[in-house]
């Protein structure tokens, strides 16, 4: 099988197994995700989507947070750790959103990227999940996973993890794999404790059963 046939079959299994997958980060505006992926680095999301609300009710929209000093924000979101970090990334982001894009977000990837605290994996969420690009979002449960599949082979840099994705996945199929990835990783193929190889929907195809041959 190749590493192509191996995507595609990998996909449709993961498609049956978790239809509904989606962003578990809660929002309901593109800048709210802008601030959500910068929190939850380090940090559940389960945690980032608690610490938002009271975040949202102080400074509920782009003007407001930007206007914030970055002490203000870092009171609020200091329980997702690195703190000081995180609040200067959102302040410092929030006021070029506000000054040069009308308080948007831009649609387009190389301009997320020279935003502060966006990397290649928030920029990939923000195409994919907002603006309904092809993206790639190469978090830990991706690069873990796909290395464990053997559809990548050893590889660990999130940005050559992405590049070799991108030729064996189907552009249009890229956010929603990424997304079924982190359930699959958190349910199943799991980080701190030995995977569950016995309820796999993969097990029969899957490298580290030593049955995937690429």
């Amino acid at each position: 099988m190749t590493k192509e046939e191996l995507a595609l079959e990998i996909i449709e299994r993961l498609k049956k197994e978790y239809p509904d997958a989606g962003c578990t980060l809660d929002y309901d505006h593109a800048w709210k995700l802008l601030v959500s992926v910068r929190l939850a680095a380090q940090c559940t999301d389960a945690r980032v989507n608690v610490v938002v609300e009271k975040l949202y009710e102080k400074y509920p929209d782009v003007e407001a947070l930007a206007s914030a000093e970055p002490e203000e924000i870092e009171a609020i979101v200091r329980p997702c750790g690195l703190g000081k970090s995180k609040a200067r990334d959102i302040s410092a982001c929030m006021r070029i959103l506000k000054d040069q894009y009308d308080g948007k977000v831009p649609e387009d990837f190389d301009a997320l990227l020279k935003l502060p605290g966006v990397g290649r994996k928030s920029a990939n969420l923000i195409m994919g999940d907002v603006f309904g690009k092809p993206a790639i979002v190469t978090d830990t449960h991706c690069i873990r996973l796909t290395n464990r599949m053997g559809l990548v082979d050893g590889i660990k840099e999130p940005k050559k993890v992405e590049m070799a994705l991108w030729k064996i996945i189907p552009p249009e199929e890229g956010s929603d794999f990424c997304h079924r990835l982190v359930y699959h990783g958190r349910d199943v193929c799991t980080a701190r404790t030995k995977p569950y190889c016995d309820r796999c929907v993969l097990a029969d195809i899957c490298a580290k059963n030593g049955v995937a041959d690429a």
